[in-house]
């Protein structure tokens, strides 16, 4: 997909992702979703995933919420879409992945652990239930309007599922680790490396520190307060890499989660690429789309057909993005 800057090659893989995911890569506001002066958004895509025919719709209504369905069935939920499709996206702001502080590493590798182990999806979130009513408890007690055996209940879900969270992770990232290093020295970062250090979180551990997470009011202990550590070699790449570093680990991130994800599922997940050769040489930028899975769909942005090195096969459409009309207009080239 090329077309210069501005006229709306972010905004289709954007409005992609949404009707693949249920969501936005690029903001958690989704009123801004809908076009100004309009009440509602709509994106359907039609398709087919693993030989399987594939209608997703996605409605954004002003004040309504959201609604989904999949083949003509209304959904729950975004999380019902992720079990159901597959999609991988890069932008820019990813970067945020590596720059970032540990809760945004925390949060992403949890979304991973959606995708790639589907059967763990609600972990995540079960625990961080559990720890918001724990902490509560906390602050009940140290208010002086509770005792402590309103914590103990909530102590017990958070060590169990603690526990499974943080196994999960470790297997999550342990799994991801080989495709990371391999992918991302293809694209020059020696040495990469993935990590999370397990702790397992025993009930026993929550109990002995009782007293310090009432004086805090908050639960001092736990995969909350873990960190994924990616590397190149000694280094840690969110305080001594380079921006092309961090941008070149985050690529290996997510091809290391889409070879993984086509082995698992047997299909590989929809990869949307946006302004990702920008700052790649042509040698990169050739072993990048040569990295790309098999058999699979990837749509990449740039601002002009000259910026796509030539590798095999050559892409099997083109599409030309421009402005007509103060409306973006897609055709193929």
């Amino acid at each position: 997909m090329v077309g210069p800057n501005g006229v709306g090659k972010t905004n289709l893989l954007e409005a992609l992702h949404v009707g693949a995911q249920g969501f936005s890569p690029r903001t958690r506001s989704e009123p801004r979703l809908v076009r100004f002066g309009d009440q509602a958004a709509r994106v359907r895509l039609e398709g087919a995933e693993a030989g399987a025919p594939i209608d997703a719709e996605v409605t954004i209504s002003q004040g309504e919420g959201k609604r989904i369905k999949l083949n003509g069935a209304a959904l729950d939920s975004a999380e019902d879409l992720r079990l159901r499709l597959t999609a991988l996206v890069f932008v820019p702001d990813r970067l945020a992945v590596v720059k970032g502080g540990p809760a945004v590493r925390r949060a992403y590798v949890d979304r991973m652990l959606g995708r790639v182990f589907p059967a763990r999806a609600a972990l995540p979130g079960e625990y961080g239930r559990a720890l918001a009513q724990r902490n509560e408890a906390l602050r009940r007690v140290r208010a002086g309007i509770s005792t402590r055996d309103a914590v103990e209940p909530w102590t017990e879900q958070v060590a169990s599922l603690g526990a499974h969270l943080d196994i999960a992770r470790k297997e999550l990232v342990d799994l991801l680790e080989p495709g990371f290093a391999e992918h991302a020295g293809l694209l020059g970062l020696a040495g990469g490396r993935l990590a999370y250090e397990e702790q397992p979180l025993a009930l026993a551990d929550l109990e002995a520190r009782l007293d310090r997470d009432l004086d805090r009011g908050t639960t001092g202990a736990g995969p909350h307060l873990r960190d994924v550590s990616i590397r190149a070699g000694d280094r840690d790449l969110r305080n001594y890499g380079s921006q092309g570093e961090q941008r070149t680990a985050v690529l290996g991130l997510l091809l290391a989660e889409a070879a993984a994800l086509a082995e698992l599922r047997g299909a590989p997940p929809l990869l949307l690429l946006d302004d990702v050769l920008s700052e790649l040489d042509a040698d990169r930028r050739r072993a990048l789309l040569a990295a790309l899975p098999p058999g699979g769909q990837t749509l990449v942005s740039a601002t002009s057909i000259a910026a796509l090195p030539e590798v095999a096969p050559e892409p099997a459409l083109v599409v030309e993005v421009r402005r007509e009309g103060g409306a973006s207009v897609a055709e193929a080239a």
